[in-house]
């Protein structure tokens, strides 16, 4: 697994109170799955800057096949929001001085939230993206993202990154203190609930 040493700046971002209930109540919900979901192997995509001398232009151009115009532009749009949001949380949410994120691993979230909209009356204008980050001290909501801020979301999307247990990247704990370096796993879950609908919510779990 390449990774990349990326969001290594960001100022804090507030996560309001009301969050909490929301943090609680996935939580419970994810300790009684008994089974995981889909996967999916597709390409990943650096963060902010590339550690591999490949080009990444033509990994790019992979996953943006079959997408109209307007979905590439939002898919491109929410990544850059969920960056910025990863960025931001790291001193104040996650209390970390270096966030290191598998390789094109952000696009590959966008990727998946586009086709978890595909089949939404406004698609992925109709969104609201709540990401958190799961650790040692539980579930933490490190932003939000509304790919189309006209439009009144139909559906939540929450976005589960996974912080790996070994907690770093050796050759960065030379650099900084071992506890402010914090390393996201390859595996994510992507949690869709219907907000005007009794369905259950619908996990997926990605590698």
């Amino acid at each position: 697994m390449v990774y990349t040493a990326a969001l290594l700046f960001g100022h804090g971002l507030t996560v309001p109170a009301e969050e909490n209930s929301v943090v609680d109540m996935i939580g419970k919900y994810f300790s009684q799955l008994t089974s995981p979901g889909t996967t999916s192997s597709c390409a990943r995509r650096g963060s902010v800057e590339s550690c591999d001398e490949r080009d990444s232009n033509s990994l790019l151009s992979d996953l943006d096949v079959g997408l109209e115009h307007d979905q590439r532009l939002l898919q491109q749009d929410v990544t850059r929001q969920i960056e910025r949001c990863l960025t931001e949380a790291k001193a104040s949410i996650l209390l970390c001085q270096v966030l290191l994120l598998p390789r094109h691993m952000t696009a590959r979230v966008g990727q998946d939230v586009v086709r978890a909209s595909a089949d939404e009356p406004c698609g992925l204008r109709g969104a609201s993206i709540t990401l958190y980050v799961e650790g040692k001290d539980g579930l933490k909501s490190v932003g939000s993202v509304f790919p189309d801020p006209t439009v009144t979301p139909t559906f939540e999307l929450s976005v589960v990154f996974k912080a790996d247990k070994d907690d770093g990247w050796p050759p960065l704990k030379h650099i900084f203190d071992s506890n402010k370096v914090l390393k996201l796993r390859a595996e994510y879950r992507l949690v869709k609930r219907k907000l005007y609908s009794s369905a259950s919510p619908v996990v997926h779990d990605f590698n």
